[in-house]
Formats: C-alpha cells, structure tokens, sequence
C-alpha cells in the first residue's frame, strides 16, 4: 500500500484573499467544492458533506485541526462507517497578484481497498477540484 501522501499544486491569477475567501467561506466553497450545511475555519470545528463517485455518495466527516489565517487550513477527512482516517491540508503562498495554491492530503493508505477509495479516484477528484473547479470560480 503506498504511503506517500497525494500532493497537488497550482498557481491561481487571483490574489491570496481571494483564494483564502474561496476555501474558507461556505457559501464560495459551494460554488467549486461541495456543498456544506455549516463551515468555520476554526479549530476543533467538525463539517459534513456528502460526495463520491457516480454509483455511490458518501458521507464525510472532517475537523479542522489548523489554521493560519491567508496561509493554511487542515482537517481531518473521514467517512461515516467506514475505516481509516486521513489528512487535508492547503496551504497558500503569495506571489504577488498570485496564489501558489499547495494540496496535500495523507493517510490515503487507511481507507479500505475499494475503487471508490484508491489512490487513482482521489486524484481524479483532487485534479478536477484543484485543477478546474476552483480556478475556473476564481475567475469569475
């Protein structure tokens, strides 16, 4: 099973507080993430959203565990009943009128061996989140 975190990283034309604003605010992340009943970026805070594949949605349950603010958010991701528990984090780099926009999410290894759960499905959803929902909404 392979260990090594999946990472992605992109550079946004829009400015950091854009960027920040799109992936801390609930009503723009429902616009390029997914749709959320309540979101703080605060720690300790718990969220739930429902996503997955076209044959089965899941419920995930996620906690914030960082936050620093215009520069970094982490939460926990895991699904209602089903083993393993994993970690996203984005961080934010200010390029000048540009965000250098960094995914990591760890533990990927402590999910079942189901399709919905392996490596290559979190990457073709993290490339699609990362690489066109969330630049094609900054640029609105």
């Amino acid at each position: 099973m392979n260990a090594e975190p999946f990472v992605i990283e992109r550079t946004y034309n829009a400015p950091v507080e854009k960027v920040w604003q799109a992936i801390t605010d609930r009503d723009k992340m429902e616009q390029w993430y997914f749709k959320l009943e309540e979101f703080k970026p605060e720690v300790g805070f718990e969220f739930r959203f429902y996503g997955g594949s076209k044959d089965k949605s899941y419920l995930h349950i996620c906690r914030i565990t960082e936050v620093v603010p215009g520069k970094k958010l982490a939460h926990t991701w895991q699904y209602d009943s089903y083993p393993g528990e994993s970690t996203v984090t984005f961080e934010l780099f200010d390029e000048g009128d540009k965000t250098r926009f960094k995914l990591t999410h760890a533990g990927l290894e402590t999910f079942p061996s189901e399709k919905d759960f392996a490596r290559e499905s979190f990457s073709k959803g993290w490339n699609y989140i990362i690489g066109e929902s969330l630049p094609k909404f900054l640029g609105k």
